[in-house]
Order: structure tokens, then C-alpha cells, then sequence
């Protein structure tokens, strides 16, 4: 029997794999995902899973891909770091971007999928805004609003038709590492002025609540977010050594990130339905990532979505109407920061 679920998907880099490994275990059970939200490479893995493409494919893609030809900076990256300055100072960013692009492109494309009318959500059931009714959903940070936005949702600001819209461009935008990437540009027709899209992680790198509904109405089917990290507090206490320009930018993203998603973290409703993945010490930039690490961390996936469902000594099995009884009841409703008002089935 077919299980609904929305799935929501953190952003960690080349540590995405490991969101793989736990969507292949919860397909293997019977869901199938309704609507899909994510950061940075949780947009990535979120866009392959909107598009339909199911988990054994989705593994290889992810086992065949060579990270390191994502660095496709120009001849000036070549000469080390002082040429990689010079381009960061030139383009606000060290690599392009496209690479990853025209890959996330074809693999689309086999799919059947290259606009965000092709991932438009028949939904009689929903309730939810024609902005939003979309299988996709992925964040980026404004920079020069500082604020977050949600694409497609949020197209119109910049004058454009959602519709119309490549998926790849925004998950490009979602997907911008601040000094890594270059930082994709539009104007922005209400407040007048260039926009700069930085990695949605800025602002909200486990976006758990961005396909709720607060209406007071008990949820269809669950939210299911993965995060990966192996406990809810992985981000508390993260200690950040700092010697010069590059160490004190990463420790104020860091800070900056670990805060935001502490504040969904404290809430117990977002505790029980998120699936945590022990990805050891893979770093997000770790683009010369062998085979045998990208296995462990499908691995982990795997093992962690099992954990969650099946239940271990430290928590029971996944219950969804447990769940409802005990977070989704009217009293029990409340919006977490992220969310804005409205009615979002989930």
C-alpha cells in the first residue's frame, strides 16, 4: 500500500548521498512523496526525487558523480590560492556553478522534467495558494534583503513566471556556498534594486516547516525531514578556530546556520518526525570524496531511515497517528519560525 508523505531535505554538500540512502529505505516501505522541500544539495537530492526518479537510479547517479568537476573555476583558479582570491574578488565567487548545472540539467531531462510546469501539483484536495502548488520547493538567501526565499513560490518578485523557470536555476541559486559559488543575480521589482541569491542555508539549511499547514486541521499524511547529523543537538556547542578571513567567515556561517536550525530543533514535533544521519566527518566541500566514503554514507542513510521507522531502545517506531495525537491536535498547532501563515497540507 502507497504511503503519502512530504519530504523535507537538509543541505550538507557532497554529503547528500547519504539523503539517498534514506529515501531509498523509506520508498522500499511504501512512500511515495507528495511534495518535496530543500537546502543546497537537500535540493538536489529534493529535485531528483520531485522529478520521479526512484531510489535504485538515484543511487547510481550519485555513485557515478565525480564532485571535483563542480570546481569549474576559470584559468586563474589554476594558480592557487592567490588566483583563486583574485576571482573571488572579481566574481564574488570562486567557481561558476555551471557545471553543476548543465549536469543537474541532463539528469532532469531524462526524467521528462525541465521547467516548473513540468512539476506543477494536481492536487484537488490541497489548499494551498497557486504560487505554491509546485512537487518543489527549494531555498535560497537574499543577501540583499536578508531575507529567505522560497523559489518557486517567491518568482514573481523578480518579475518572472514561475512556470517559465529551468528547476536547475533554482536549485543553483539554493545551492550557492558564499565565496565558493558565484552568487546568482535578479532584480528584485519590490525593492528596486540588483538581488544577490546566496545558499538557502544561510537562513534555513533544514527548512522542516515550510510545507505545513496552520490552519488547525490535522495533516493528511507527515512531514518526513532528514537531516544529517546524528542527534538533535549536533549544532549546539560546535567550537569554530579562527586565524584569519577565511576561518572567521566560515565560523559566522556556521554560527549563523547552527542557530537558525537549534530554534526548529528545540520543538518536540520536529523531533519525531526527523530522521538524523550520522555523517561522520565529512565535510560539505569534500569534493575528492571516494567511493568508500560515499557507500558509508548511503549506508548510514539506510541504517538511520530504518532506525526511524522499525524504532530503537532511544525511540519508538514511527507512528504517524501517534504523532497526530500528540503534536497535530488544535491546542497543539503552532507555526515554527519558518512558516508563514496560511494552509499547507502536509
Amino acid at each position: 500500500m502507497a504511503l503519502d508523505a512530504d519530504l523535507v531535505l537538509e543541505g550538507g554538500g557532497v554529503k547528500g548521498i547519504a539523503l539517498v540512502g534514506a529515501v531509498a529505505v523509506l520508498e522500499e516501505r511504501g512512500y511515495r512523496f507528495h511534495r518535496v522541500a530543500g537546502t543546497s544539495a537537500g535540493a538536489i537530492v529534493g529535485a531528483l526525487v520531485a522529478a520521479g526518479v526512484p531510489s535504485q537510479r538515484l543511487r547510481e547517479i550519485m555513485e557515478q558523480l565525480d564532485y571535483r568537476r563542480f570546481r569549474d573555476g576559470s584559468w586563474l583558479t589554476r594558480l592557487g590560492l592567490p588566483g583563486q582570491l583574485l576571482t573571488l574578488l572579481r566574481r564574488s565567487g570562486v567557481y561558476r556553478g555551471d557545471e553543476l548545472r548543465d549536469w543537474l540539467r541532463e539528469v532532469l531531462d531524462d526524467a521528462g522534467v525541465r521547467t516548473f510546469a513540468d512539476l506543477r501539483l494536481d492536487d484537488p484536495g490541497a489548499a494551498v495558494p497557486p504560487a505554491e502548488t509546485y512537487r518543489l520547493v527549494v531555498m535560497a538567501s537574499d543577501i540583499s534583503q536578508g531575507s529567505l526565499r522560497r523559489l518557486p513560490w517567491e518568482y514573481d518578485r523578480y518579475g518572472i513566471t514561475a512556470d517559465e523557470v529551468e528547476v536547475v536555476d533554482a536549485v543553483r541559486a539554493s545551492m550557492s556556498l558564499p565565496y565558493f559559488f558565484r552568487p546568482v543575480r535578479l532584480h528584485d521589482r519590490v525593492a528596486g534594486q540588483r538581488a544577490w541569491l546566496v545558499d538557502g542555508g544561510m537562513l534555513s539549511n533544514f527548512p522542516v516547516g515550510v510545507l505545513d499547514r496552520h490552519d488547525g486541521q490535522a495533516p493528511r499524511w507527515p512531514t518526513i525531514g532528514l537531516k544529517l547529523s546524528v542527534r538533535a543537538d549536533a549544532a549546539q556547542g560546535v567550537r569554530h578556530p579562527i586565524g584569519g578571513v577565511w576561518s572567521m567567515s566560515r565560523a559566522m556561517l556556521g554560527t549563523l546556520t547552527g542557530f537558525y536550525d537549534r530554534i526548529h530543533l528545540e520543538r518536540e514535533d520536529v523531533l519525531a518526525r526527523t530522521i538524523f544521519i550520522d555523517t561522520g566527518k565529512v565535510r560539505t566541500t569534500d569534493f575528492d570524496l571516494d567511493r568508500a566514503a560515499a557507500q558509508q554514507l548511503y549506508d548510514n542513510g539506510r541504517a538511520a531511515a530504518q532506525k526511524f521507522l522499525d524504532g530503537s531502545d532511544d525511540r519508538p517506531a514511527w507512528d504517524f497517528d501517534d504523532y497526530i495525537r500528540r503534536f497535530r491536535q488544535p491546542a497543539a498547532v503552532a507555526p515554527p519560525p519558518d512558516a508563514d501563515p496560511g494552509t499547507r497540507p502536509a
